[in-house]
């Protein structure tokens, strides 16, 4: 049996790491769009990739299980990568936390059930959890370490009624989680780190640059050191490291890949979100 691959999220970053990770295995590819999935695994496929499919939603612990359950069945799990997540103007804030910190830890949780040993997992994060200031210590315990599904009913997550808080609190907590996971994963000889990139050339975010926050990105890329976007697969290179041999000292860790952004905003180029 080929080793697997499982990515969640089939846009731009997931499929710009399925495609470099992809060869020789059996990549497992899973979204909650089904037209996004099947245009994702049919151009996979014609550059000879073999490709499974199945449509996921993080939010429910049964369909991740559902999912974690199907690549187990294809082979040793070797690899996963988390790219699913909403962004600030795309949600509510609260279905934002559902998705982006609840589904993240259940994908955690799920997978730590059937990862081989030697295996690694990589998460994609966001600059936006450098971006706000610590929580308070039992806030920042609280998201790291809680059960997966009471997570969503920690008092002071009821307070969030801004998208954009409720984002940068998730993606927090993605850098928290997986520093909590890098201890139950290491158990089984597995490592867990993740990634927080910066404004990515991705469907998504041009639907943030068109959207009314636009010109907030734009102030963003001007003031950053790069002063560019980046494309999906610049992100994938990453993450081949990350998932690779190489990086088998890693665990526990997040890698900052956003030109500079919130350098920029330590300097004092650029606002700090309240």
């Amino acid at each position: 049996m080929a080793d697997v691959i499982v990515v969640i999220g089939a846009g731009g970053i997931g499929l710009a790491i399925a495609k470099r990770q992809g060869f020789g295995k059996t990549v497992l590819l899973a979204d909650f769009n089904e037209v996004v999935l099947e245009a994702a695994a049919e151009s996979m496929r014609d550059a000879s990739y073999l490709v499974e499919t199945q449509i996921v939603d993080v939010a429910s612990r049964g369909s991740v299980r559902a999912l974690a359950d199907k690549a187990a069945s294809l082979g040793p799990v070797m690899q996963v990568v988390n790219t699913a997540g909403l962004s600030p103007n795309m949600a509510p804030p609260q279905k934002v936390l559902e998705v982006d910190l609840y589904g993240s830890a259940v994908v955690f949780e799920e997978f730590e059930r059937i990862i081989a040993p030697g295996g690694a997992s990589v998460i994609i994060s966001s600059m936006a959890g450098h971006m706000m200031r610590q929580l308070p210590e039992d806030q920042e315990h609280a998201l790291a370490f809680a059960p997966a599904d009471e997570l969503l009913d920690l008092p002071f997550l009821k307070d969030v009624t801004n998208s954009l808080v409720g984002y940068m609190i998730a993606k927090r907590a993605n850098h928290l989680r997986v520093q909590a996971a890098a201890m139950t994963w290491g158990e089984k000889g597995a490592r867990v780190n993740s990634i927080s990139p910066g404004i990515i050339v991705t469907p998504l975010a041009q639907h943030e640059l068109n959207s009314e926050i636009g010109d907030g990105y734009r102030a963003m890329i001007a003031a950053s050191p790069s002063k560019r976007m980046a494309p999906p697969e610049e992100i994938a290179v990453a993450a081949a490291y990350l998932l690779g041999p190489d990086a088998g000292f890693i665990t526990g860790s997040d890698l900052l890949i956003d030109g500079g952004v919130i350098a920029a905003m330590r300097a004092g180029k650029l606002p700090v979100p309240a």
